[in-house]
């Protein structure tokens, strides 16, 4: 049954916040939407400083908020390194009354107003908390009640970084995918270019072989990778993955297929060869790119990214933009501008011109999320959490 977890005191609910968010927000403005008493998530974004347009940031971070069709309420919480002892009254309390002004003006309730800061704790809205702030040692985040909900070490600039890969399976990863291309430009009648390499077809190592004929139905391939333990995957298995998600066309093909189903991905294959033969490519395959369309499967869309930041970790540098994209783009759609940001940032230091990885930095940078981010159901029967 899922737990339901009751926050009866300010103090509980901020020990429940970095398990709803997955992590420990840090410099942060993290708004908590509610629908009646169950909440709905969390919206984590970058704290502005002092000096910004705080009106107009309100403005935009509330009109956040009223995109979700079943919120009726919010809690915005302030994660700040400043402290309680060098401000007068809490840390960022300019932002904090234009969140509360332009909540008003919308029709939102207001839950709470809360800040966390080096020193201390406490409510804007609470005229008895101490001008030092409240105690930091009463946001206990070890309860045993909360174990259910996974904490992540660290906070929202973590959780990015690839998973380690030895210097022996990178190099055993290079060559299946030196092998796989040649496997692939024989199947196709090419030319192999390097003179070194015998174009004899009977010395193809017949993994290569194997994985190049997989190729052939992708869709196919694609859907039994979800089924694949990132951990123990094989080189070839590596390999077949970053050579796909290194070219545009079968990268978007699986994006689009992870993002829905087999059925979409089949569509997309078929998609993309009409579209080279000079038809439109369907806008209802293609906005899944631009976060419309259904709303995921979180779960499905974990798995994906969990292979491709494996894939990312094990291929040479040089055919990594295409994997570090796959993670960047999978991220936003998962509704982590952050790590979006950061996958995409890495792959650009390797591919400055790399389109998808510019196109996810330019979402992250204007603030654009996917529609289905704030398609909020309202649960039913056992509530995950009751504020």
């Amino acid at each position: 049954m899922t737990p339901i977890f009751k926050a009866t005191t300010a103090a509980d609910f901020l020990a429940l916040v970095p398990r709803l968010a997955g992590f420990s927000p840090s410099r942060s403005l993290v708004l908590v939407p509610f629908a009646g008493n169950r909440t709905l998530g969390v919206m984590r974004l970058d704290l502005p400083d002092d000096t910004d347009d705080v009106e107009r940031m309100a403005s935009t971070f509330i009109g956040l908020i009223c995109r979700i069709a079943t919120a009726d309420a919010l809690a915005p919480v302030v994660y700040t390194d400043a402290a309680f002892a060098e401000s007068e009254g809490l840390p960022h309390d300019r932002l904090m009354s234009a969140l509360l002004a332009r909540a008003d003006i919308c029709g939102l309730d207001v839950r709470d107003a809360l800040c966390v800061a080096s020193d201390g704790w406490g409510s804007y809205i609470d005229p008895g908390c101490p001008p030092e702030g409240r105690d930091l040692a009463e946001l206990r985040l070890d309860r045993a009640e909360l174990d259910d909900l996974p904490l992540d070490p660290g906070d929202q600039s973590t959780g990015h970084t690839l998973p380690p890969v030895d210097l022996a399976e990178k190099e055993r990863v290079g060559r299946a995918l030196h092998d796989l291309s040649f496997a692939v430009s024989v199947l196709q009648n090419e030319t192999w270019a390097d003179p070194d390499v015998p174009d004899d077809p009977a010395r193809i190592d017949p993994r290569a072989l194997a994985a190049a004929e997989a190729l052939d139905d992708l869709p196919l391939l694609l859907e039994d990778a979800l089924d694949w333990d990132p951990s123990r995957l094989d080189a070839f298995q590596i390999a077949t993955l970053g050579w796909s998600l290194a070219r545009p066309a079968l990268r978007d093909i699986a994006l689009t297929q992870w993002c829905r189903d087999l059925e979409a991905g089949d569509r997309a294959a078929e998609a993309q060869l009409r579209w080279q033969d000079g038809e439109t490519y369907p806008d209802e395959l293609a906005s899944s790119m631009w976060g419309e369309g259904p709303r995921p499967d979180p779960e499905r869309l974990g798995l994906a990214l969990e292979l491709s930041r494996r894939v990312a970790a094990a291929v040479p540098r040089e055919d990594r933009p295409g994997a570090l994209a796959a993670c960047a783009w999978l991220s936003w759609a998962l509704g982590r501008s952050t790590h979006a940001a950061a996958y995409a940032g890495e792959a650009v230091k390797i591919d400055p011109a790399h389109g998808l990885s510019e196109i996810v930095l330019t979402f992250v940078a204007n603030a654009h999320l996917p529609e289905w981010v704030f398609e909020r159901p309202v649960p039913h029967g056992p509530v995950t959490q009751v504020i």
